[in-house]
Parts: C-alpha cells; structure tokens; sequence
C-alpha cells in the first residue's frame, strides 16, 4: 500500500497533500522525541486522511479558530494527538515553539486533544466518546439550520466499545448528512491485533446495518479519500463512514505495520533515521 499512485503524482492537488504529509509526520517524530513519549505509530496512519480534510475538504479559518461557521472536527482516536496537532500547526493555529512543547507541564498540547488549544474542537481521550460528541455537533448544526459539517477519525480496536454503536445508532436515527467519519482500520490495537482481540468483522457490513453510507478505501490515497469526500457532500439523508484501510506507522520502514510504536517515542537515533527518510 502507498499512499500517493503514480498517476497522482502528476496532479498537482494531490502532490501538494503528499507534501503536507511528508512535513505532518516529520512535525510528529521531532515532537513526540522532543516530549520523550507519546503515540507515533497510531498518529502515523490517519495522516493522509487529515491533511486531505484540513488542506482540501474543512471551512476553517486558522485566524479564527472560534469562528462560528467553520466546520468541525474531532479525533476520537485521542492519543494520536500529535497528528492532529501536526495538522494544525501546518494549517497556522500555533506556532513551532508551541508545537514541540507536547505534553510538557504547562503547555497547550497535552496527550490527548482538548478544546484550551486553538482549533481544537472536541476534548477526547476515553475511547468511544468522540463518535458521540460528533453526532451531537452535527444534530446541534442541523436543529439550528446551520452549514456546519462535522468530521470525525475513529479507531479499529476503538469500535470495541458499545459507545461507538450507540452513537452509530443516533447518527442513522437522525438522517446526520452533514456527518463524515473516517475508521482508521490500521488492523492494531493496545493490547495486539485487533482481530485477535475482538473480531469485528464483516466490519463495513455492520455499518451499512445500521444505516450508514459506507464506502472502504485506501486510507492513504488521496484519490480515495477526496472522491470519497466528494460523494459525501452529495448524501444528505444519512451519515457516511469510511473503512479506511492503513498501515500503522506508514511512511518510515522501520515503523510501517510494527506494533513497537504504538506508546513510545523514537530514540535519538530512529529519530534521525525517521527525519532522514521523510527529507524532501
């Protein structure tokens, strides 16, 4: 699995994503070294899938983060935090300094997302409750006969617990058009294979019955993301979700499909190594 075809690299939209890609998980490597902790591999494989939303798809303006208008989005999957601060940083919510100062006492960008820092919209963490807080932000823009969108990353190993389902429920219950969940299916969890600690397969079958719209991508082709997002925009009458299949800690051989990555930083020299690869 790559993540930019052939083909893609001569379309210029989609070469611009790739290069926004290559500098979120270079800003993810230095400030996960630089805290010393953190989740590498988890934050590595829904890159290309954030930087298509932040760069191509969201109405957000970094100048703004409160703006009344913007659409929003939640990463329930909350210890990948630093690829949604990676996003952020490169979208111009905050600076270099602030961005390597995760998870240092006092800083805006701790373990998990939380809505003290600029252009974060939901505070998650406890795994299951950032489906819900998306249905809810979307029902809430609806009653309210608002154009917001609402965006949201989930987990595999995250569809284990029964929050997700409800929210699932609520979602299809409600016709939430204006709600677009990615599943980061990088096949990992804490505790090992997801498969191997609670199968969920016929995974994008059990969407579909419990009225999504669903479609399963390649989670790191900007192709695939975009026409997906696409077609989203024309559903109204239901929520849309796509099974996104990734590889965790894609982009740096040494990390790509290793589980070793999951809760811990980069030595000094797999940082180097890491950075190397992912030079321009």
């Amino acid at each position: 699995m790559t993540a930019v075809q052939p083909a893609e690299i001569l379309d210029p939209r989609l070469a611009r994503l790739a290069e926004r890609a290559r500098c979120m998980r270079r800003h993810i490597i230095r400030m996960t070294s630089a805290a010393g902790s953190g989740h590498p591999g988890p934050s590595f494989s829904p890159v290309e899938i954030l930087a298509a939303l932040y760069f191509s798809e969201m109405r957000i303006d970094p100048a703004n983060p409160s703006w009344a208008e913007r659409d929003r989005f939640v990463l329930s999957k909350g210890h990948a935090a630093p690829v949604l601060y990676a996003a952020l940083h490169e979208a111009g919510y905050f600076s270099e300094e602030t961005m390597l100062s995760l998870r240092q006492i006092g800083s805006l960008l701790q373990g998990h997302p939380n809505v003290k820092t600029p252009g974060v919209d939901a505070t998650t963490g406890s795994l299951g409750i950032g489906l819900s807080q998306a249905v809810g932000m979307a029902l809430g823009a609806r009653m309210r006969f608002l154009r917001n969108r609402v965006f949201a990353v989930i987990g595999d190993g995250e569809c284990d617990e029964g929050q997700i389902w409800e929210a699932a429920l609520a979602a299809a219950h409600f016709h939430l058009g204006n709600l677009v969940v990615f599943l980061d299916h990088n096949g990992y969890q804490f505790d090992g294979p997801v498969d191997q600690v609670m199968g969920l397969e016929p995974l994008a079958d059990k969407w579909r019955a419990f009225g999504w719209r669903v479609e399963e991508i390649n989670g790191h082709s900007f192709k695939e993301i975009l026409d997906f997002l696409e077609r989203s925009r024309a559903c109204l009458d239901r929520p849309s979700m796509a099974v996104a299949t990734t590889v965790k800690g894609y982009g740096v051989s040494f990390m790509a499909g290793s589980q070793e990555y999951h809760a811990r930083s980069l030595t000094a020299e797999e940082t180097e190594r890491a950075l190397k690869e992912l030079e321009g």
